[in-house]
């Protein structure tokens, strides 16, 4: 996994570091003591699988860093204090650790990550469903079935056209289970079947579904990446 360091303290970012080099999965890309000098590796085209960040940064802090990505990699924040603990966790981050981190910790995490990436890279070559739980049943769902994906607290909510089921799942680890090919991270509480998108108009996608249409707002941060996944035919 290539993966970045941002901390603005030298010592906690040096020992990042030498916690990567002992980490055979992961390769470090970059250490930067700033958000700023980040931004300019993303904009690059560098492609970037895991970031370790610190939140409490001048100029740009890890928060406001993590809202100018359109699509983020995943993130393990760093931090000294607990406080922003709920608020990193609205962002789907993977982990956070509390410095100082022992290895123990570090690896815990990047396993962790390491894993996710591994199931989201690789993707069963004719794969075309997943199996979603419903009481005490487990429903087949094709990929096409599926219209968008829905966050809701702890749960997420998996839309069909005359269906709907409700999971324990993130919005990030649902993500990873459907493919990147197929479904595009519109907003930080929808995913949407690119196939099932009927019309956009201004900040919204509107699906068709059973007795009339579904309105789904776009992320300012997701736009772009959206309009990438569509075969657009725009002068």
């Amino acid at each position: 996994m290539n993966c970045i360091v941002i901390d603005d303290d030298k010592l906690s970012r040096k020992i990042i570091e030498e916690f990567i080099k002992k980490t055979d999965f992961l390769d470090n890309i970059a250490s930067f003591d700033n958000a700023v000098d980040a931004i300019k590796l993303f904009k690059a085209g560098n492609e970037i699988h895991l970031i370790f960040l610190d939140i409490e940064m001048p100029e740009m802090d890890g928060i406001e860093f993590i809202k100018t990505l359109n699509n983020p990699p995943q993130i393990v924040i760093i931090s000294s204090k607990e406080d922003y603990a709920l608020q990193a966790f609205e962002y789907d981050v993977t982990d956070y650790l509390l410095k100082p981190v022992t290895y123990a910790r570090f690896f815990k995490a990047a396993d962790k990550a390491y894993r996710q990436f591994v199931k989201r890279a690789v993707v069963p070559e004719g794969k075309n469903e997943i199996f979603i739980k419903k009481n005490s049943s487990l429903i087949r769902l094709k990929y096409e079935d599926i219209l968008w994906v829905e966050a809701l607290e702890n749960y997420v909510i998996v839309n069909t056209f005359n269906d709907k089921f409700t999971i324990h799942f993130t919005m990030k680890s649902i993500e990873q289970k459907l493919p990147a090919n197929k479904f595009s991270r519109v907003h930080r509480s929808y995913i949407v079947n690119t196939s099932s998108i009927n019309l956009i108009e201004d900040n919204s996608i509107v699906i068709p579904v059973e007795g009339g249409t579904k309105a789904i707002p776009i992320g300012k941060s997701y736009k772009d990446n959206l309009m990438k996944d569509l075969n657009l035919m725009i002068k």
